[in-house]
């Protein structure tokens, strides 16, 4: 049986409900609550068959270790999406339908970027997030409640060296894209309609340099304002979703 995980908050909790129900263990929540968010979040568990216990606010924050669990907190099996990255680029080779589209986060740490990162990355049809297990944030409760139910929805793999993953994806002819401040073209400027990998830095620090040297091509977002740069996540979105943009207009019309 694989490992026990916590999940917290409304969105999170909800959507391992819907999608796998018979993986959730247990699933607390705040009986003192009794307005219609509760209340309907109360009767799908219950058509879910999943086992509900009432908790006040103090177990709840003990028991994922965080103040904005909303009242709803769930033990639940990991849920194994794919076993490792080269079997998940196999299966998207065997999809004639599916471009690989995948985001590379090059030393992003805190939890609540990488829990956006996978939100916007669900949102805009990502395969993969791949991160370095060194110097990255891995998944926890934390993640999963900002993600909003997208950590169980989109791989995310820890890899021990992040320019050899690179290399394999290119070996995949998979054009890998990095985003960097002093790029001479922007990201609006770059061809995004094959299969593609876009590396993001960290706020301020940018992807390594190794990581940078491994890149095909580096493109920027342009910034009219005071400030230099964009949040890790908000940058991912404007890249991912200019690349799912560029997709959708490519689509032929039937």
């Amino acid at each position: 049986m694989s490992a026990i995980k916590v999940l917290f908050g409304f969105h999170a909790v909800t959507v391992r409900i819907k999608t796998d129900p018979k993986s959730v263990v247990e699933v607390y929540f705040d009986a003192s609550r009794r307005d219609q968010r509760m209340r309907q979040f109360v009767s799908r568990t219950k058509e879910a068959d999943v086992r509900l216990i009432e908790a006040d606010s103090a177990r709840l924050s003990k028991l994922c270790g965080s103040m904005g669990h909303q009242g709803v907190v769930a033990r639940a099996h990991d849920v194994e999406i794919a076993k490792s990255l080269d079997d998940l680029l196999d299966r998207i080779d065997k999809d004639s339908d599916k471009t690989p589209l995948i985001l590379v986060l090059d030393g992003v740490t805190d939890p609540h970027n990488l829990g956006a990162c996978l939100r916007v990355a669900d949102g805009a049809g990502v395969q993969a997030v791949i991160a370095p297990k060194d110097n990255a944030a891995g998944i926890n409760a934390t993640v999963a409640k900002v993600a909003s139910g997208a950590a169980e929805t989109v791989p995310y793999f820890m890899v021990t060296n992040l320019a050899r993953t690179l290399n394999e994806l290119k070996e995949r002819n998979i054009w890998v894209i990095g985003t960097s401040e002093d790029a001479d073209h922007t990201i609006y400027q770059t061809d995004l309609k094959g299969p593609v990998a876009l590396v993001l830095g960290a706020e301020g620090l940018g992807m390594r340099q190794l990581t940078r040297k491994t890149c095909d091509e580096l493109v920027s977002i342009p910034m009219s304002g005071a400030v230099e740069s964009l949040n890790v996540s908000v940058a991912s979105g404007v890249c991912l979703y200019e690349a799912m943009r560029q997709r959708s207009h490519s689509t032929p019309s039937s």
